[in-house]
This record gives structure tokens, C-alpha cells and sequence, in this order.
């Protein structure tokens, strides 16, 4: 094992592309949560200070605010690197299947549980670059045995989707009940 020579050693940090992006933003992030700091928790009078509803909430804000200027500081003092936008663009790209998701939980209350969730397995199977026949049976597959699992066995209530109101009696109890 060798020895730290120096104190910059121990401290020595190497900077991404992107390191400047993520310091600027969680320091906007980590302003904007403290910022909002007495909508959300209240200070209540005649209570100790470590009881108090807003004091822990508090004490992590500040100091996330102040590790998130150093980060800003340290950030800004290192030689530029370039490829930031790439970077960047990298992280944007993950963002994709959070979008994804969101218009999932938005299609369920519309078309129902089971059509969304075939719809969006067979799209992400599809999305990833899987285009075979055989690939996309097995997405509708993985879609059934997801919505009989959460639905059927394990009864988990997810709201019908308003698609069903078309359906016939019989048929629409059975969906709202099973699928």
C-alpha cells in the first residue's frame, strides 16, 4: 500500500465534462428546496429546537445548499473540459423512458390497464430495437402475465380505463374486476 505524499493528493479530483452542468443544477435544485422550506414545514412556538417540525428539514437543506456552492466553486475553478454538451446530451437521453412512463400512466385511466400495458411493452420492446415477431409476442406475453399478477392475484386496485364503459355489462364487470 503506498503512502499519501501530499495533502492535494488525498483531495485530488478528477472532473467530468459534464461537472459543471451537475453543479449548476443541483445548486438551483438544492436553492429552490430551501426556498420553499416554510411552505412546506412550519417552526411552532414553545417547542425545544430539535422537536421542531421544520429544524432537521432545515439543518439538510443548508447544508446541501452549502456542499452544492462548493461543488459550483470547485467546479468553476478547474480548467475547462471539453465535451459538455455531449455529456449532456447523454443525460438527456435517459429521460426518454421517463417520458415514456408518463404517457403509460397517463394512457391506463383512458384505454385500461391491460391495453396500456400491452401497448407500452410491445413500444419499449420495439423502442430498444427488438422487431422480430417473436419478440414482440413475448412483450404482449410479458404484458398479460404483468396485468394478471397486479390485478387477479395480487388485487391490486388500478382504476378501469374509460374504454371499458363501451363494452357490454358481462364483459365490462369482468375487465374492471380481472384486467
Amino acid at each position: 500500500m503506498t503512502r499519501l505524499k501530499t495533502f492535494q493528493e488525498l483531495f485530488k479530483r478528477v472532473r467530468q465534462p459534464g461537472d459543471l452542468v451537475f453543479a449548476i443544477g443541483f445548486l438551483a435544485l438544492a436553492i429552490f428546496l430551501l426556498s420553499n422550506l416554510g411552505t412546506e414545514t412550519k417552526w411552532t412556538p414553545r417547542t425545544k429546537l430539535f422537536a421542531q417540525p421544520a429544524f432537521w428539514p432545515a439543518i439538510s437543506l443548508i447544508g446541501m445548499t452549502g456542499f452544492a456552492i462548493l461543488h459550483w466553486i470547485g467546479s468553476i475553478s478547474s480548467p475547462r473540459i471539453f465535451g459538455r454538451l455531449k455529456e449532456v446530451a447523454f443525460w438527456l437521453r435517459s429521460a426518454e423512458y421517463a417520458l415514456w412512463f408518463m404517457v403509460y400512466v397517463a394512457l391506463v385511466p383512458l384505454i385500461g390497464y391491460l391495453l396500456a400495458t400491452i401497448l407500452f411493452t410491445v413500444c419499449l420492446t420495439v423502442r430498444s430495437g427488438y422487431r422480430s415477431l417473436k419478440s414482440i409476442l413475448s412483450a404482449v406475453l410479458v404484458a398479460i402475465v404483468i396485468v394478471v399478477l397486479f390485478k387477479a392475484l395480487l388485487q391490486v386496485k388500478i382504476p378501469g380505463g374509460a374504454i371499458y364503459e363501451w363494452l357490454p355489462d358481462g364483459l365490462r364487470s369482468f375487465m374492471l374486476t380481472y384486467l
